[in-house]
């Protein structure tokens, strides 16, 4: 067993993209993990503590105040719907939909860094077998079968680029699908939340109640 570096000199000069590759999709994964991590919440208590606020205590303002105590895409988008009530059902949705978009842009920022590095950490290894090859069989034309170390050294590079850039592709292919499903469920998470805003909105209006906007008492 040979030390890192040994191993890339070994592999020749397409080990440096591979390491470059890996270092910015490990990067990427890391940061990754703790965004969303830091996004997700108790979504059923926290739709409860909106559901309260709106139909018990009758304040869009507290309902906007549990909205800011929280964190991620639903309490975003929660937010942006209860800031336009009182407005057309048109312009509510509206509102949800371009916060529901602006969030997601932010949930997925670093996934396509993570699936380039997936799917090009493989070739840059077979690039890696091409050219070990061509420099094992460049020297067997120069020295023919006196020097096996020759040859054996370019199949060493083939074989070691061709391992390195699988080792590297598989953690991030599961990155990217694990944090894909993750997403997706926050995407679940948002349209649930916001459908039952929508309704609740639709109750108020149809039993006459008038949320106060302050947070005062609102009247009858």
């Amino acid at each position: 067993m040979g030390t890192f570096w040994e191993y890339m000199d070994k592999g020749g000069p397409v080990m440096w993209p591979i390491l470059i590759f890996s270092i910015i999709g490990f990067a990427f994964i890391f940061e990754r993990f703790f965004a969303l991590r830091k996004s997700k919440i108790n979504v059923n208590e926290f739709l409860a503590k909106i559901r309260k606020a709106l139909m018990v205590n009758r304040s869009v303002r507290d309902a906007i105040k549990i909205c800011e105590q929280y964190q991620g895409p639903v309490a975003s988008v929660m937010k942006a719907g209860l800031l336009k009530y009182g407005q057309p059902k048109e312009d509510v949705e509206k509102s949800i939909e371009n916060a529901a978009m602006y969030e997601m842009t932010r949930l997925e920022r670093g996934l396509p860094v993570i699936a380039t590095t997936a799917n090009i950490e493989p070739l840059l290894g077979f690039l890696g077998t091409v050219t070990g090859m061509i420099n094992s069989f460049d020297a067997l034309a120069k020295q023919g079968l006196s020097n096996p170390g020759a040859v054996a050294a370019g199949i060493s590079e083939a074989l070691i680029t061709t391992a390195a850039g699988l080792i590297i592709a598989i953690p991030m292919q599961l990155a990217y699908n694990f944090y894909t499903s993750r997403i997706n469920k926050f995407v679940r998470d948002v349209e649930t939340s916001t459908n039952m805003l929508i309704e609740t909105f639709g109750e108020m209006d149809r039993g006459g109640i008038a949320p106060a906007l302050a947070g005062e008492p609102a009247k009858a």
